[in-house]
């Protein structure tokens, strides 16, 4: 069927920490508080910027990245997930031009002119003035196609700066400043919460989103960003019909889902209920036993935060260590992969985690693996077929020291992985990485993982019959035994 879509914006910056996260944030809760449908989207593979702008917008956050999802797979999703909205605020990552290549493929303008949408360009504008022409003039010009509608100034340092700066773009660029934030604003908005804590782990999110708002209220053009969203061209999509409903239950899946681990594509999730997983929602802190349940998901986070809480946890632990044992599927990434290691050694204190990894996990300073992810799969294994190739991506400054040889299906190609070469640890039914997928570049996943699940489930259901069987004296072949020789 063919959606329409909607009015869209991309948020954008010449650099990396020009406070696009804070500025997007800003315009989805102000645009969400007016009764305006919000879509959010995030450029790139990321989950803690996400985290804010669903909080803010009132709608989850979708990430799009042509480099690991190719470019009509990116056109498809966002298709199928604005249509409906009142407008799609799309937030860039790193420099508009930046791209992980040499090219252009991968870059926030490439993405920009893929879904024909125009750029507002935020500026640090800290100890410039009349040189923010000669920056916006250059990016305006840079690459053909990539159209910048519009600015808003970051940092700004009072009343005779921000004029300064706007006489400046007015003469020189041609294009409105739509707004014009504060340097006190940013001060306030600190790095660890929009920059390194996730929304989910933030009790205080939706009072800081409020504050945000309220000190850039009156500093933001909402209707000069509004008529910018406007402009882009009216253009329909082919999307399939019903696509990411969920499908018919066939199976349960744990998802650990909490202050711990909150690292999720929301586009996996719906994956999984799309192949049938209903999904049950684990509290790693709070809940003591597992539900009933045919697998687990544990994804990322930041578990040395809250090492000793998961310590405490004991019967949780000890529950998923035999649910791993007795076969259960278990699908785990960076964080669930430290949580079920050994113990994690963190600021020179040893806390034991759930013990099924022959590692303990040691963290360090500086990043162990950052970036995209190119991997093979080399080892036969109940996930994913031999020979396959993966794309995506890690962030992890924590390493695994293996007491024991241990399995691997992936062969690292780009990226870190857990040694340098080699990336999933395979026990039973358990696999663990340090690469996160994202399940619209690898959709082998949802259909494998949901897969293991029922046949996992069943084999355990069988085994269960057959131990009441015999012990009731039914053989398996379903004859009453002879237990009295």
């Amino acid at each position: 069927m063919l959606v329409d879509l909607p009015p869209r914006v991309v948020i954008a910056a010449p650099q990396g920490r020009s406070g696009k996260t804070t500025v997007s944030v800003a315009i989805g809760k102000a645009l969400h508080s007016r009764g305006i449908r919000v879509q959010p989207f995030k450029k790139g593979p990321d989950y803690i910027d996400p985290s804010w702008l669903a909080a803010a917008c009132g709608s989850p956050c979708y990430n799009l990245d042509a480099h690991l999802m190719g470019e009509e797979t990116v056109k498809r999703s966002f298709a199928e997930r604005a249509g409906g909205a009142d407008i799609a605020l799309v937030e860039g990552a790193m420099g508009l031009f930046d791209a992980p290549g040499e090219g252009t493929e991968g870059s926030v303008a490439a993405l920009a002119r893929t879904l024909e949408a125009p750029v507002i360009l935020v500026v640090n504008a800290s100890r410039m003035t009349r040189s923010v022409a000669a920056m916006v003039g250059g990016y305006q010009h840079f690459e053909p196609g990539t159209r910048i509608a519009g600015v808003i100034l970051n940092h700004v340092s009072g009343s005779r700066h921000e004029q300064k700066l706007r006489n400046a773009i007015k003469e020189y660029c041609g294009i409105p400043v739509l707004g014009a934030v504060a340097k006190e604003t940013n001060s306030f908005v600190s790095e660890r919460h929009m920059g390194l804590v996730p929304a989910a782990e933030s009790e205080e999110a939706q009072d800081l989103i409020e504050a945000i708002h309220g000190r850039t209220r009156d500093s933001l053009d909402l209707d000069g960003i509004l008529e910018v969203a406007r402009s882009a061209p009216a253009r329909s999509f082919e999307v399939v019909a019903g696509r990411g409903r969920p499908g018919k239950v066939r199976c349960r899946i744990g998802v650990f889902y909490d202050r711990v681990f909150n690292f999720y594509y929301p586009e996996n999730l719906e994956a999984l209920r799309g192949e049938g997983a209903d999904l049950a929602f684990v509290d790693s802190l709070a809940d003591r036993s597992l539900p009933p349940v045919d697998g687990l998901y544990i994804g990322g986070g930041f578990p040395e935060l809250h090492c000793e809480g998961l310590e405490a946890n004991v019967s949780l632990r000890r529950e998923v260590a035999s649910a791993i044992e007795a076969g259960m599927a278990v699908y785990a990434e960076c964080a669930g992969m430290m949580y079920l290691s050994r113990a994690i050694v963190w600021e020179g204190r040893r806390y034991p985690m759930v013990g099924v990894i022959p590692a303990e996990v040691e963290l360090s300073a500086r990043p162990s693996g950052h970036g995209y992810v190119e991997a093979e799969v080399v080892r036969a294994n109940p996930f994913f077929a031999k020979g396959l190739k993966v794309l995506g991506h890690e962030f992890h400054h924590s390493r695994l020291a293996f007491e024991a040889p241990a399995e691997f299906a992936y062969a690292v190609r780009r990226g870190h992985g857990i040694t340098g070469r080699s990336d999933g640890f395979l026990h039973k039914n358990l696999f663990a990485s340090y690469t996160h997928l994202h399940a619209l570049s690898s959709p082998f996943w949802a259909e494998g993982f949901v897969s293991l699940a029922l046949a996992s489930s069943s084999l355990k259901t069988r085994e269960r019959h057959t131990k009441e069987e015999a012990g009731h004296g039914i053989s398996a072949s379903g004859r009453k035994g002879n237990r009295g020789r």
